[in-house]
């Protein structure tokens, strides 16, 4: 039985609905916030917003309500917008959010928890309503810098630009760390696991080619990509992201001249 999509999730119409704003942090907040984003959106009827993951804590407010923490989350997870809404949020640098939590950072994975219960983060303003407004709370945070933090954002960093690491063995051989002591780092520090993050950058090169809109030869990639076959490439893509890769394809606009 076919699932009928709902037509403005699809090629690209989900931009007639929504509007996307985002900005760098001060330079103060550099090493600590990778950027800030601010979202709108304008929906008659409830409009399911696919999330995909990504190894970022998110520090979130939506239509000036109370501020929350999202977890980086394990799969893709699903928020439902409806009339007219805003929202904006900090994605902190993998790594970065454990001198905020104090304590493992995969103990927030998958979970969203109220600011109030984050023990680095000040009390919050009154409203919260602009990408300024956040950053100037930021800013009255006093937190000290950790350089495990800085290294496993070291490490995501090397695992999401080295396409060569596949295996999470062949990270501990180029870092000369464990893989005990991959595993240890990243729980504490980024709240997913390194294999997961493997897993992830490799399926981010396949959305980067399916939002080119070029044929793609599912089979090589597959093998370019280091899996064993194009099945358990569209396997591991729809455990993440919620469908095959031939589906999600068609979130994305046609290419120019189709």
């Amino acid at each position: 039985m076919t699932t009928q999509r709902d037509p403005r999730e699809l090629g690209g119409a989900w931009t007639e609905h929504q509007r996307h704003s985002f900005r760098a942090p001060a330079p103060e907040l550099a090493d600590v916030i990778q950027g800030y984003w601010a979202a709108e959106w304008d929906y008659d009827t409830p409009y399911q917003q696919k999330i995909v993951p990504l190894p970022n804590v998110h520090l979130t407010v939506f239509d000036g309500g109370v501020p929350e923490v999202v977890g980086v989350a394990s799969r893709h997870v699903i928020r439902v917008l409806e009339g007219r809404g805003r929202g904006v949020g900090a994605s902190f640098h993998p790594g970065a959010f454990r001198s905020y939590l104090g304590a493992p950072v995969a103990s927030i994975t998958d979970r969203i928890v109220p600011a109030t219960e984050i023990p680095g983060l000040p009390p919050a303003p009154t409203t919260i309503g602009s990408i300024e407004d956040l950053e100037a709370w930021l800013l009255t945070a006093h937190v000290e810098p950790d350089q495990r933090g800085a290294q496993a954002r070291d490490l995501v960093g090397l695992i999401r630009t080295e396409p060569t690491l596949g295996r999470v063995d062949t990270l501990a051989a180029a870092t000369g760390l464990t893989v005990r002591q991959l595993q240890r780092l990243f729980a504490e520090y980024v709240g997913i696991s390194p294999k997961w993050l493997l897993r992830r950058y490799r399926l981010h090169e396949v959305t980067e080619r399916l939002a080119t809109g070029t044929p793609i030869d599912w089979a090589a990639l597959a093998t370019d990509l280091g899996f064993a076959d194009q099945a358990h490439l569209s396997r591991d893509f729809a455990d993440l992201f919620g469908e095959p890769p031939t589906a999600y394809a068609r979130r994305y606009p046609p290419p120019s001249g189709q």
